[in-house]
């Protein structure tokens, strides 16, 4: 923090708890868009903390990120907050999803720990921004803005008649503009008129506005959300960085966005609200259409990532993960791939991939939660092959790292040190492997992997036996806090 900066301080809050459904396959419950490098070189979660960070001036001081994400993603938010080098003030893990409301108000309440009230500029995990520079200026006029009090909003200037976006009907198109109404996702017809008449701004999802105003709306509009909110609170456990609300208390917070919660009662009510025009290269990308929408094109309107050739097509995305993908006589679709799906879509109804998740979901089926490649804060495993008795992993164990020790009651395993330097527990014997180099595990037996050296390590796992489930785990001690207490 800068002891020079003149006005108030700032605390980012990035709002990280989202599933991202619409963008399956490649998005996945236990792996989602927020934390996925879709455009740039970062994660989408990395840019929004960047941008926040970029605030920072001599006269303006930025505290650290106030992150609130979901209790299953938290090493994924540590290790992309370390890979920026970015200590976050703290990481608010909700036990389950509440929608966005209760995650604001966590975060005003954490804001206002200690007596302070900072400007909270919360933003959605899961955006782009191309310039800089604009987005800078307009955040700076809506925290000097928010300074006194004022809930204040970023407002899209459209370029297109979307449907797939809530509307602000705002009084002014120039500075800082009085919200009218908000208006929900428009029908085709409708948005084009809103595009026509000038005077409608997409609703950014963004908001500026002092940790305490927050709660001041809150308590007018939602007082049964404020006050189960603040028993949750109430029983939070904080663990280092991470702060977790308590779970029952949490699980009987009603779920409500910030928009029908507090947002769209403020216009003709004494709660002041006020929207800033945004033109900085915005997109939500909430849909493969806007990922489409922002992505490098050729001559012929295709995009794509990964091995991808195309024939005859036109306006259509491919994203390949794993292997060559190839289209022919294709006009505005959308191909994605990954190890264990493919996505095959129309790309004016990429809004519907969700209704093929919900129906993975019904029908209890793994892909819609975890990739084949699966990360965990110890480093990753690729199941890179299956069948009735056995299983085969590619398993990465990062530097310094260790597994579980453990046991299973239903398989026993074979490793086979690839790359890097393995210590194993096996019973009572501690062992160094090196490359070439195995080790069996039999079934019943407690062991451990762990990487006592400077560079990744890499192994082939072969599982063989009666059930092979990840269920199939008995943990005796745990670095990462799941062994039972």
């Amino acid at each position: 923090m800068n002891s020079t900066a003149s006005h108030p301080p700032i605390t980012p809050v990035v709002m990280a708890g989202g599933s991202g459904t619409r963008l399956w396959p490649l998005s996945r419950a236990g792996y989602p868009k927020q934390f996925l490098v879709l455009s740039g070189n970062t994660s989408l979660f990395q840019q929004a903390v960047t941008r926040l960070q970029g605030l920072a001036s001599p006269t303006q001081a930025v505290h650290p990120p106030l992150v609130v994400g979901n209790e299953e993603h938290r090493f994924l938010v540590l290790d992309q907050l370390r890979e920026l080098k970015a200590e976050p003030s703290a990481v608010i893990l909700e036990p389950m999803g509440r929608n966005t409301a209760p995650a604001l108000t966590l975060a005003a309440l954490q804001a206002l720990e200690g007596g302070q009230d900072p400007v909270l500029v919360v933003t959605p995990a899961d955006q782009t921004v191309t310039d800089s520079g604009s987005f800078n200026r307009a955040l700076t006029q809506a925290v000097e803005a928010a300074a006194d009090g004022t809930i204040v909003i970023l407002g899209i200037t459209p370029d297109r008649p979307e449907t797939g976006y809530g509307y602000i009907l705002a009084s002014a198109a120039e500075g800082i503009a009085a919200v009218e109404r908000f208006v929900e996702k428009p029908d085709a017809a409708t948005a084009a008129r809103y595009l026509a008449e000038g005077s409608y701004y997409w609703n950014s999802g963004m908001f500026v506005l002092r940790a305490s105003a927050w709660m001041n709306a809150l308590e007018r509009f939602r007082p049964d959300i404020a006050s189960a909110t603040r028993a949750a609170w109430a029983a939070r456990k904080i663990d280092d960085k991470f702060v977790r609300p308590g779970q029952a208390e949490f699980a009987a917070v009603p779920s409500e966005s910030v928009d029908y919660a507090v947002m769209e009662k403020c216009p003709g009510s004494p709660a002041a609200i006020r929207m800033v025009p945004l033109n900085a290269g915005w997109n939500d990308l909430g849909a493969w259409e806007a990922v489409w929408q922002v992505a490098p094109k050729d001559e012929a309107g295709n995009s794509h990532v990964g091995d991808a050739v195309f024939a005859d097509s036109r306006n259509t995305l491919v994203h390949a993960t794993s292997r060559l993908v190839s289209v022919v006589g294709l006009d505005d679709v959308i191909v994605v791939e990954t190890a264990d799906a493919v996505l095959v879509t129309d790309r004016a109804r990429s809004q519907d991939v969700k209704k093929i998740v919900n129906r993975l979901d019904a029908e209890q089926r793994g892909e819609h939660t975890l990739h084949r490649k699966v990360h965990r804060p110890w480093g990753w495993y690729d199941s890179i092959d299956n069948g009735p008795r056995h299983q085969v992993k590619r398993i990465m164990v990062k530097p310094g790292a260790s597994l579980s020790l453990q046991m299973h009651h239903h398989r026993a395993e074979h490793w086979i040190v690839v790359s890097g330097t393995a210590e194993v527990t096996n019973g009572e014997k501690v062992i160094i492997l090196t490359e070439n180099q195995s080790t069996y595990i039999p079934l019943g037996q407690t062991h451990r992997l762990a990487n006592p050296g400077k560079v990744p390590l890499e192994i082939i796992e072969v599982q063989s036996g009666s059930y092979l489930g990840e269920d199939d785990i008995v943990r005796f001690e745990d670095t990462y806090g799941r062994a039972p207490k």
